[in-house]
Protein backbone atom coordinates (compact mmCIF):
# COMPACT_ATOMS: atom_id res chain seq x y z
CA UNK A 1 0.00 0.00 0.00
CA UNK A 2 1.28 3.37 -0.69
CA UNK A 3 1.35 6.25 0.95
CA UNK A 4 1.98 9.94 0.56
CA UNK A 5 0.84 13.60 1.27
CA UNK A 6 1.16 16.83 0.24
CA UNK A 7 -0.70 18.37 3.19
CA UNK A 8 2.48 20.53 4.45
CA UNK A 9 4.27 20.78 0.96
CA UNK A 10 4.24 24.74 0.91
CA UNK A 11 5.32 26.92 3.82
CA UNK A 12 4.33 30.24 3.41
CA UNK A 13 7.17 33.20 4.46
CA UNK A 14 6.62 35.37 7.73
CA UNK A 15 4.82 38.29 6.58
CA UNK A 16 2.70 36.77 3.93
CA UNK A 17 -0.88 35.98 4.00
CA UNK A 18 -1.76 31.50 4.27
CA UNK A 19 -4.95 31.34 2.69
CA UNK A 20 -6.89 27.80 3.08
CA UNK A 21 -6.21 25.27 0.06
CA UNK A 22 -9.75 24.82 -0.92
CA UNK A 23 -11.38 24.11 -4.36
CA UNK A 24 -11.20 27.51 -6.51
CA UNK A 25 -11.56 26.22 -9.99
CA UNK A 26 -14.53 24.86 -11.93
CA UNK A 27 -13.26 22.65 -15.26
CA UNK A 28 -15.32 22.99 -18.56
CA UNK A 29 -13.74 20.90 -20.69
CA UNK A 30 -14.72 21.42 -24.78
CA UNK A 31 -14.19 19.88 -28.11
CA UNK A 32 -13.66 16.56 -29.69
CA UNK A 33 -10.71 14.45 -30.40
CA UNK A 34 -9.59 12.90 -33.70
CA UNK A 35 -9.32 9.55 -32.07
CA UNK A 36 -10.15 8.64 -28.02
CA UNK A 37 -10.05 5.81 -26.59
CA UNK A 38 -13.49 5.25 -24.58
CA UNK A 39 -13.62 4.00 -21.19
CA UNK A 40 -16.31 3.87 -17.90
CA UNK A 41 -15.17 5.47 -14.69
CA UNK A 42 -17.86 3.88 -12.63
CA UNK A 43 -18.59 5.54 -9.01
CA UNK A 44 -16.18 4.22 -6.09
CA UNK A 45 -17.49 2.30 -3.68
CA UNK A 46 -17.98 4.04 -0.69
CA UNK A 47 -17.51 7.68 -2.28
CA UNK A 48 -21.19 8.38 -1.98
CA UNK A 49 -21.55 11.71 0.24
CA UNK A 50 -18.44 12.84 0.13
CA UNK A 51 -16.92 15.77 -0.71
CA UNK A 52 -14.25 14.59 -3.42
CA UNK A 53 -15.31 12.19 -5.17
CA UNK A 54 -12.19 10.23 -6.50
CA UNK A 55 -14.80 8.87 -9.50
CA UNK A 56 -15.00 12.45 -10.98
CA UNK A 57 -11.49 13.58 -10.17
CA UNK A 58 -10.60 10.89 -12.24
CA UNK A 59 -13.17 11.35 -15.35
CA UNK A 60 -12.17 14.74 -15.61
CA UNK A 61 -8.61 14.20 -15.75
CA UNK A 62 -8.60 12.05 -18.41
CA UNK A 63 -11.53 13.86 -20.39
CA UNK A 64 -9.28 16.90 -19.83
CA UNK A 65 -6.03 14.71 -21.82
CA UNK A 66 -7.99 14.36 -24.88
CA UNK A 67 -7.18 10.89 -24.93
CA UNK A 68 -10.33 9.42 -23.73
CA UNK A 69 -13.97 9.41 -24.31
CA UNK A 70 -15.99 8.97 -21.30
CA UNK A 71 -18.30 6.42 -21.62
CA UNK A 72 -21.82 6.56 -19.28
CA UNK A 73 -22.26 4.23 -16.32
CA UNK A 74 -25.54 5.08 -15.18
CA UNK A 75 -24.92 5.99 -11.66
CA UNK A 76 -23.81 2.30 -11.69
CA UNK A 77 -21.46 1.61 -8.52
CA UNK A 78 -18.50 -0.82 -8.53
CA UNK A 79 -15.65 -1.86 -6.23
CA UNK A 80 -12.36 -3.25 -7.60
CA UNK A 81 -13.24 -6.96 -6.02
CA UNK A 82 -15.79 -7.20 -8.48
CA UNK A 83 -16.00 -9.28 -11.68
CA UNK A 84 -17.82 -7.40 -14.21
CA UNK A 85 -19.63 -8.73 -16.82
CA UNK A 86 -17.29 -7.33 -19.92
CA UNK A 87 -19.23 -8.42 -22.74
CA UNK A 88 -22.36 -5.69 -21.13
CA UNK A 89 -20.11 -2.64 -20.96
CA UNK A 90 -18.62 -3.86 -24.33
CA UNK A 91 -22.26 -2.87 -26.18
CA UNK A 92 -21.86 0.19 -24.24
CA UNK A 93 -19.12 1.16 -25.86
CA UNK A 94 -16.86 0.87 -23.50
CA UNK A 95 -13.49 -0.76 -24.31
CA UNK A 96 -11.86 -0.17 -20.80
CA UNK A 97 -13.23 -0.30 -17.04
CA UNK A 98 -12.30 1.64 -13.54
CA UNK A 99 -13.80 0.51 -10.59
CA UNK A 100 -12.98 1.11 -6.87
CA UNK A 101 -13.26 1.33 -3.51
CA UNK A 102 -12.65 4.27 -0.16
CA UNK A 103 -12.89 2.66 3.13
CA UNK A 104 -12.11 4.54 6.46
CA UNK A 105 -9.03 3.37 8.47
CA UNK A 106 -8.49 2.41 12.40
CA UNK A 107 -6.21 5.53 12.05
CA UNK A 108 -8.47 8.27 10.38
CA UNK A 109 -7.00 7.61 6.78
CA UNK A 110 -8.64 6.54 3.47
CA UNK A 111 -7.77 3.74 2.11
CA UNK A 112 -8.61 4.09 -1.54
CA UNK A 113 -7.86 0.96 -4.01
CA UNK A 114 -8.84 0.58 -7.29
CA UNK A 115 -8.83 -2.15 -11.15
CA UNK A 116 -8.29 -1.34 -14.16
CA UNK A 117 -9.88 -4.16 -16.98
CA UNK A 118 -9.57 -4.65 -20.60
CA UNK A 119 -13.29 -5.03 -21.89
CA UNK A 120 -12.16 -6.03 -25.16
CA UNK A 121 -9.68 -8.58 -24.16
CA UNK A 122 -11.10 -9.48 -20.49
CA UNK A 123 -8.03 -8.82 -18.91
CA UNK A 124 -7.10 -7.44 -15.47
CA UNK A 125 -4.60 -4.73 -15.70
CA UNK A 126 -4.26 -4.49 -12.45
CA UNK A 127 -4.89 -1.68 -9.88
CA UNK A 128 -3.42 0.16 -7.00
CA UNK A 129 -4.20 0.60 -2.88
CA UNK A 130 -3.29 4.14 -1.55
CA UNK A 131 -3.52 5.19 2.46
CA UNK A 132 -3.79 8.69 2.24
CA UNK A 133 -5.54 11.58 4.53
CA UNK A 134 -8.48 13.02 3.62
CA UNK A 135 -6.67 15.87 2.83
CA UNK A 136 -4.71 14.19 0.20
CA UNK A 137 -7.87 12.42 -1.29
CA UNK A 138 -7.51 14.29 -4.90
CA UNK A 139 -3.90 13.41 -5.11
CA UNK A 140 -4.76 9.59 -4.77
CA UNK A 141 -7.74 10.35 -7.40
CA UNK A 142 -4.91 11.68 -9.70
CA UNK A 143 -2.38 9.05 -9.07
CA UNK A 144 -5.27 6.33 -10.06
CA UNK A 145 -5.49 8.43 -13.62
CA UNK A 146 -1.88 8.58 -14.10
CA UNK A 147 -1.91 4.91 -13.57
CA UNK A 148 -4.83 4.75 -16.35
CA UNK A 149 -3.35 6.89 -18.80
CA UNK A 150 -0.14 5.42 -18.32
CA UNK A 151 -1.61 1.61 -18.92
CA UNK A 152 -3.70 2.48 -21.88
CA UNK A 153 -1.28 4.80 -23.71
CA UNK A 154 1.83 3.74 -22.90
CA UNK A 155 3.08 7.54 -21.79
CA UNK A 156 3.23 8.60 -18.39
CA UNK A 157 0.32 10.95 -17.24
CA UNK A 158 0.84 14.39 -15.69
CA UNK A 159 -2.36 14.51 -13.18
CA UNK A 160 -0.14 14.38 -10.20
CA UNK A 161 2.32 16.53 -11.24
CA UNK A 162 2.03 20.38 -9.92
CA UNK A 163 1.14 23.69 -11.86
CA UNK A 164 2.17 27.40 -10.66
CA UNK A 165 -0.22 30.83 -11.62
CA UNK A 166 -0.82 34.11 -10.17
CA UNK A 167 -4.15 35.73 -9.07
CA UNK A 168 -4.34 39.42 -9.12
CA UNK A 169 -7.91 40.26 -7.08
CA UNK A 170 -8.20 43.65 -6.00
CA UNK A 171 -4.62 45.00 -5.28
CA UNK A 172 -3.48 41.38 -3.61
CA UNK A 173 -1.36 39.95 -5.88
CA UNK A 174 -0.86 36.11 -4.94
CA UNK A 175 1.62 33.27 -6.46
CA UNK A 176 -0.16 29.64 -5.63
CA UNK A 177 0.97 26.63 -6.27
CA UNK A 178 -1.73 23.77 -7.16
CA UNK A 179 -2.42 20.40 -8.75
CA UNK A 180 -2.59 20.31 -12.56
CA UNK A 181 -6.28 21.14 -12.26
CA UNK A 182 -5.80 23.93 -10.20
CA UNK A 183 -7.02 23.02 -7.08
CA UNK A 184 -5.69 22.22 -3.91
CA UNK A 185 -3.68 25.46 -4.03
CA UNK A 186 -1.29 26.63 -1.39
CA UNK A 187 -0.02 30.26 -1.27
CA UNK A 188 3.86 30.80 -2.12
CA UNK A 189 3.46 34.42 -1.97
CA UNK A 190 1.32 37.25 -1.53
CA UNK A 191 2.22 40.73 -1.94
CA UNK A 192 0.42 44.56 -2.85
CA UNK A 193 3.17 44.97 -5.77
CA UNK A 194 2.90 42.44 -8.87
CA UNK A 195 4.38 38.99 -8.90
CA UNK A 196 5.46 37.94 -12.54
CA UNK A 197 7.09 35.00 -14.32
CA UNK A 198 6.91 31.97 -12.04
CA UNK A 199 9.58 29.33 -13.21
CA UNK A 200 10.17 25.35 -11.53
CA UNK A 201 13.83 24.05 -10.93
CA UNK A 202 13.90 20.64 -13.39
CA UNK A 203 13.51 19.02 -9.86
CA UNK A 204 10.53 20.54 -8.32
CA UNK A 205 12.02 21.71 -5.09
CA UNK A 206 11.94 25.63 -5.87
CA UNK A 207 10.47 28.24 -8.01
CA UNK A 208 11.93 31.36 -9.18
CA UNK A 209 9.99 34.34 -10.26
CA UNK A 210 9.97 37.90 -10.45
CA UNK A 211 8.51 40.40 -7.54
CA UNK A 212 8.01 43.90 -7.45
CA UNK A 213 7.66 43.78 -3.57
CA UNK A 214 10.61 46.67 -3.12
CA UNK A 215 9.24 48.52 -6.06
CA UNK A 216 11.74 47.22 -8.48
CA UNK A 217 11.64 44.05 -10.46
CA UNK A 218 13.69 41.15 -8.51
CA UNK A 219 14.40 37.63 -9.25
CA UNK A 220 14.02 35.41 -6.25
CA UNK A 221 13.94 31.63 -5.97
CA UNK A 222 12.03 29.98 -3.52
CA UNK A 223 11.70 26.11 -1.90
CA UNK A 224 8.65 24.83 -2.30
CA UNK A 225 8.63 22.91 0.89
CA UNK A 226 9.99 25.54 3.28
CA UNK A 227 8.82 28.53 1.91
CA UNK A 228 12.54 29.87 2.33
CA UNK A 229 13.82 32.34 -0.42
CA UNK A 230 16.56 33.89 -1.61
CA UNK A 231 17.24 36.93 -4.05
CA UNK A 232 18.73 35.82 -7.36
CA UNK A 233 19.36 38.99 -9.52
CA UNK A 234 19.00 41.83 -7.87
CA UNK A 235 20.49 44.36 -9.26
CA UNK A 236 20.62 48.04 -10.91
CA UNK A 237 17.74 48.86 -12.75
CA UNK A 238 15.18 45.48 -13.78
CA UNK A 239 15.85 42.20 -13.61
CA UNK A 240 13.06 39.44 -14.79
CA UNK A 241 12.29 36.30 -17.09
CA UNK A 242 13.83 33.60 -15.03
CA UNK A 243 14.62 30.62 -16.52
CA UNK A 244 16.15 27.25 -14.94
CA UNK A 245 18.96 25.90 -16.83
CA UNK A 246 18.66 21.62 -17.29
CA UNK A 247 21.03 20.45 -14.42
CA UNK A 248 19.37 23.25 -12.36
CA UNK A 249 22.81 25.06 -11.46
CA UNK A 250 22.06 28.40 -13.71
CA UNK A 251 18.95 30.76 -14.06
CA UNK A 252 18.84 32.49 -17.35
CA UNK A 253 17.98 36.35 -16.30
CA UNK A 254 17.24 39.46 -18.44
CA UNK A 255 18.55 42.24 -16.98
CA UNK A 256 18.94 46.56 -17.63
CA UNK A 257 22.16 46.90 -15.50
CA UNK A 258 24.43 47.79 -18.47
CA UNK A 259 21.50 49.54 -20.70
CA UNK A 260 18.97 47.53 -22.50
CA UNK A 261 17.59 44.36 -21.65
CA UNK A 262 19.86 41.72 -22.11
CA UNK A 263 20.13 38.05 -21.78
CA UNK A 264 22.49 36.90 -18.48
CA UNK A 265 23.14 33.81 -16.89
CA UNK A 266 23.81 33.82 -12.33
CA UNK A 267 24.30 30.78 -10.40
CA UNK A 268 21.67 29.16 -8.97
CA UNK A 269 23.10 30.86 -5.26
CA UNK A 270 22.96 34.06 -7.41
CA UNK A 271 26.80 34.20 -8.26
CA UNK A 272 29.19 34.50 -11.15
CA UNK A 273 26.98 36.58 -13.08
CA UNK A 274 27.41 36.23 -17.14
CA UNK A 275 26.44 38.13 -20.56
CA UNK A 276 25.16 36.12 -23.21
CA UNK A 277 23.44 38.17 -25.32
CA UNK A 278 24.76 42.17 -26.76
CA UNK A 279 23.07 43.59 -29.30
CA UNK A 280 21.06 46.80 -29.60
CA UNK A 281 17.45 45.78 -29.74
CA UNK A 282 15.83 44.01 -26.48
CA UNK A 283 17.01 40.52 -25.93
CA UNK A 284 14.36 38.62 -23.68
CA UNK A 285 11.97 35.91 -22.63
CA UNK A 286 15.11 33.16 -22.43
CA UNK A 287 14.15 29.76 -22.63
CA UNK A 288 16.53 26.58 -22.21
CA UNK A 289 16.25 23.73 -24.55
CA UNK A 290 15.98 20.02 -22.70
CA UNK A 291 19.47 18.98 -23.77
CA UNK A 292 20.52 22.43 -22.21
CA UNK A 293 22.77 23.28 -25.48
CA UNK A 294 20.60 26.08 -26.99
CA UNK A 295 18.54 28.70 -25.34
CA UNK A 296 15.50 30.35 -27.74
CA UNK A 297 14.53 34.22 -26.69
CA UNK A 298 12.93 36.89 -27.98
CA UNK A 299 14.70 39.94 -29.70
CA UNK A 300 13.56 43.29 -31.91
CA UNK A 301 16.81 42.59 -33.23
CA UNK A 302 15.49 42.76 -36.76
CA UNK A 303 13.18 46.16 -35.84
CA UNK A 304 10.27 43.92 -34.52
CA UNK A 305 9.92 41.26 -31.47
CA UNK A 306 10.62 37.21 -32.99
CA UNK A 307 12.24 34.31 -31.46
CA UNK A 308 15.67 33.59 -31.75
CA UNK A 309 18.26 30.71 -30.81
CA UNK A 310 21.69 30.70 -29.83
CA UNK A 311 24.20 28.26 -27.96
CA UNK A 312 23.64 28.78 -24.24
CA UNK A 313 26.94 29.94 -24.32
CA UNK A 314 25.77 33.01 -26.01
CA UNK A 315 27.20 33.92 -29.35
CA UNK A 316 25.48 33.93 -32.70
CA UNK A 317 21.70 33.93 -32.97
CA UNK A 318 19.32 32.38 -35.46
CA UNK A 319 16.18 33.70 -36.09
CA UNK A 320 13.04 31.15 -36.02
CA UNK A 321 9.73 32.76 -36.39
CA UNK A 322 9.12 34.81 -40.02
CA UNK A 323 5.45 34.40 -40.00
CA UNK A 324 3.86 37.64 -38.51
CA UNK A 325 5.78 40.56 -37.53
CA UNK A 326 5.19 39.83 -33.72
CA UNK A 327 5.79 36.58 -31.76
CA UNK A 328 7.40 36.23 -28.50
CA UNK A 329 6.62 33.73 -25.17
CA UNK A 330 8.68 30.37 -27.06
CA UNK A 331 8.08 27.63 -24.63
CA UNK A 332 10.19 24.29 -25.89
CA UNK A 333 8.13 21.06 -25.14
CA UNK A 334 10.00 18.69 -22.44
CA UNK A 335 10.95 16.50 -25.50
CA UNK A 336 12.11 18.70 -27.83
CA UNK A 337 9.99 18.34 -30.56
CA UNK A 338 7.55 21.71 -30.27
CA UNK A 339 7.81 25.30 -29.12
CA UNK A 340 4.78 26.89 -27.67
CA UNK A 341 4.62 30.64 -28.48
CA UNK A 342 2.10 33.43 -28.64
CA UNK A 343 1.73 35.79 -32.24
CA UNK A 344 0.27 38.89 -32.84
CA UNK A 345 -2.51 38.74 -35.80
CA UNK A 346 -4.08 42.27 -36.30
CA UNK A 347 -4.98 43.14 -32.64
CA UNK A 348 -5.19 39.35 -30.98
CA UNK A 349 -2.77 37.46 -29.52
CA UNK A 350 -3.05 33.96 -30.10
CA UNK A 351 -1.40 30.58 -29.25
CA UNK A 352 0.71 29.02 -31.97
CA UNK A 353 2.58 25.62 -32.05
CA UNK A 354 5.79 25.23 -34.05
CA UNK A 355 7.34 21.58 -35.04
CA UNK A 356 11.11 22.32 -34.64
CA UNK A 357 12.63 19.50 -37.26
CA UNK A 358 10.05 21.39 -40.14
CA UNK A 359 9.17 24.53 -38.92
CA UNK A 360 5.31 24.21 -39.41
CA UNK A 361 3.17 26.10 -37.59
CA UNK A 362 -0.23 25.42 -36.65
CA UNK A 363 -2.75 27.77 -34.83
CA UNK A 364 -3.96 26.34 -31.52
CA UNK A 365 -6.67 29.03 -30.65
CA UNK A 366 -8.93 31.87 -31.60
CA UNK A 367 -9.03 33.76 -28.79
CA UNK A 368 -7.55 37.15 -28.53
CA UNK A 369 -5.72 37.45 -25.68
CA UNK A 370 -3.36 34.50 -25.21
CA UNK A 371 0.26 34.58 -22.96
CA UNK A 372 2.62 32.43 -20.76
CA UNK A 373 1.75 29.27 -22.27
CA UNK A 374 4.32 25.68 -20.61
CA UNK A 375 4.24 22.53 -21.94
CA UNK A 376 2.94 19.85 -19.39
CA UNK A 377 5.98 17.50 -18.37
CA UNK A 378 4.78 14.65 -20.81
CA UNK A 379 4.78 17.10 -23.93
CA UNK A 380 0.92 16.48 -24.92
CA UNK A 381 -0.54 19.31 -23.17
CA UNK A 382 -0.07 22.98 -22.88
CA UNK A 383 -1.13 25.40 -20.43
CA UNK A 384 -1.84 29.19 -20.93
CA UNK A 385 -3.56 32.27 -19.84
CA UNK A 386 -6.36 33.94 -21.89
CA UNK A 387 -9.22 36.57 -21.21
CA UNK A 388 -13.12 35.40 -21.39
CA UNK A 389 -16.23 36.83 -21.18
CA UNK A 390 -13.86 40.07 -19.24
CA UNK A 391 -11.73 38.17 -17.21
CA UNK A 392 -8.52 36.41 -17.11
CA UNK A 393 -8.40 32.37 -16.88
CA UNK A 394 -6.13 29.40 -17.73
CA UNK A 395 -6.77 26.75 -20.16
CA UNK A 396 -5.25 23.53 -21.25
CA UNK A 397 -5.02 22.50 -24.60
CA UNK A 398 -4.17 19.55 -26.84
CA UNK A 399 -1.26 19.94 -29.42
CA UNK A 400 -3.71 19.57 -32.29
CA UNK A 401 -6.14 22.07 -30.31
CA UNK A 402 -9.07 20.21 -30.16
CA UNK A 403 -10.03 19.32 -26.75
CA UNK A 404 -9.50 22.34 -24.28
CA UNK A 405 -10.09 22.95 -20.75
CA UNK A 406 -11.16 26.28 -19.08
CA UNK A 407 -9.74 26.15 -15.31
CA UNK A 408 -12.57 29.37 -14.18
CA UNK A 409 -11.24 30.41 -10.78
CA UNK A 410 -13.69 31.98 -8.07
CA UNK A 411 -10.26 34.34 -6.75
CA UNK A 412 -9.98 36.70 -8.97
CA UNK A 413 -7.81 37.20 -12.83
CA UNK A 414 -5.57 33.92 -13.13
CA UNK A 415 -2.31 34.74 -15.06
CA UNK A 416 1.13 33.88 -15.39
CA UNK A 417 0.86 29.89 -15.10
CA UNK A 418 3.93 27.29 -15.52
CA UNK A 419 3.71 23.36 -15.39
CA UNK A 420 5.65 22.28 -12.89
CA UNK A 421 8.49 19.19 -13.73
CA UNK A 422 7.86 15.30 -12.62
CA UNK A 423 8.33 14.51 -8.53
CA UNK A 424 11.66 13.16 -8.36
Amino acid sequence: MRMWSRRSFMAVPAAMVAWPAVAQFRVDISGVGATQFPIAVLAFDGEAGRTQQVSSIVRADLERSGQFRMVPTDGAVLNERAMPVMTAWRSRGADALVAGSITRLADGRVDVRFKLWDAVRGQDLGGEAHAVADADLRLAAHRIADYVYEKLTGERGVFATRIAYVTQAAQRHTLWVADSDGEGAQVALTSAEPIISPAWSPDGRELAYVSFETRKPVVFAQEVASGQRRAIASFKGSNSAPAWSPDGQHIAVVLTRDGSSQIYTVQRSGNTLRRLTSSMGIDTEPVYTPDGRQIYFVSDRGGSPQIYRMSASGGAAERVTFSGSYNISPAISPDGRWMAYISREGNAFRLQLMELATGNVTALTTTAHDESPSFAPNSRLIVYATRQNGRNVLMTTTLDGRIKATLLSNRGDVREPAWGPYGR
